[in-house]
């Protein structure tokens, strides 16, 4: 006899409602997603920021000619190092001697004038005293003396400005550092108007020249106010290979007109720079308008409350994080992130220690959802 088909969708259920275990026939509702998470904890951490700036030598000198003669003498090697006085050019000195002894000659006559004048005026004097002689004659001798001392003077200012010029003809150097190359050579005419013959720079200390934001200087200024201001704040260098320079420096100037185009201010530093390992002879590490980037580091350590970069997440709002309320609820924190490291970044604004921060899962969950939050390590498959 055929059964209707109600009839045997119902006995279908029956049968299956009698086989299934119990668990299976009723699915209970899910559990809240399980969420690996972390607590805040403070470390210290040193605060650094990094931005472009140049080497500079704190003394800079154009040798030039002062004097119009032929250069006899080249007494360096271009790209040494010089001392401070040394001799580096000699130029032609006969016509320079030679009108030094003209000049010389000429103070000379002038200095027997001068004694002529004297013997006048006294002569003069003598005769006027015993009426013997009238007083215009006396005035004549008295200004004839005048005349020949102010010709004396005249004699010797150009004895001196003659031998400023020989001396002219030996160019020595003001500073003690290293030359470049040599511009003109032995044998050709310099003078005033050839240009720097070559540059002497200083190499120990140097100074670096950077631009910092004007906000950036003030928070940095805030920061170490308690510790010496900016004199406790350290200044290190990376090089272009990427190494940090081993030396550190200080903050000695600041510039007092602020860039209106970029709201950024002149800073420079002074930073040591001594010669290579193996003698001067192998150079230094820093030269003169070198490219470096300069990392500025505060003085001491600041207790900051440090997550590991992998919690941090960005949106066109900037940095935020997922935290968990005592209800295992989730909330997104929005952060400003301090100094940072491949690893862990630092948090100025936004988290303290012990808050509840989640580090693994957070693909699974949204702000305003409850979770099951478990140690990081303890979610088997965590960061998936």
């Amino acid at each position: 006899m055929a059964i209707p088909l109600f009839r045997a969708i119902a006995f279908s259920a029956a049968f299956l409602a009698t086989t299934l275990p119990a668990s299976a026939q009723m699915p209970g509702p899910m559990g809240p997603p399980k969420v690996g998470v972390i607590t805040v904890e403070s470390k210290p951490v040193i605060d650094h920021s990094e931005f472009s700036g140049r080497v500079q030598s704190t003394d800079r000198v154009a040798l030039i000619a002062r004097v119009t003669a032929f250069m006899e003498k080249q007494l360096f090697r271009d790209g040494a190092d010089v001392k401070k006085g040394e001799l580096l050019y000699v130029l032609e000195r006969g016509p320079f001697e030679a009108d030094l002894e003209n000049r010389k000659g000429l103070l000379a006559q002038q200095e027997a004038q001068a004694e002529l004048a004297n013997l006048t005026l006294t002569r003069a004097q003598q005769l006027l005293d015993r009426q013997a002689g009238p007083q215009s004659t006396v005035d004549s001798a008295l200004a004839a003396q005048r005349s020949a001392q102010a010709q004396i003077a005249s004699a010797r200012a150009q004895v001196a400005q003659a031998q400023i010029n020989l001396d002219y003809t030996e160019i020595r150097s003001p500073i003690e550092g290293r030359i470049n190359r040599t511009s003109l050579t032995v044998g050709n005419v310099v003078g005033p108007t050839s240009g720097t013959l070559a540059t002497v720079v200083s190499q120990d200390p140097m100074y670096v020249v950077f631009p910092m934001p004007v906000r950036a200087l003030r928070e940095m200024r805030e920061k170490s106010a308690d510790k010496g201001g900016l004199n406790a704040v350290e200044v290190r260098l990376r090089l272009a290979n990427g190494r940090l320079y081993e030396k550190s420096g200080k903050i000695n100037f600041v510039d007092t007109t602020v860039a209106q185009d970029t709201d950024s201010i002149m800073v420079r530093a002074v930073i040591a720079n001594p010669p290579l390992a193996g003698g001067a002879a192998l150079g230094r590490e820093l030269i003169n308008d070198e490219f470096v980037t300069v990392v500025i580091e505060s003085a001491m350590p600041q207790s900051l409350p440090s997550i590991p970069r992998a919690v941090v997440m960005a949106d066109q709002q900037g940095d935020y994080v997922y935290v968990l309320d005592a209800r295992n609820v989730v909330t997104q924190r929005r952060i400003r992130r301090g100094a940072s490291t491949p690893r862990f970044a630092a948090v100025e604004e936004g988290l303290k220690e012990g808050d509840v921060v989640i580090l693994e899962g957070v693909q699974r969950v949204r702000p305003g959802m409850e979770v099951a939050p478990q140690p990081a390590a303890a979610i088997p498959g965590a960061g998936n």
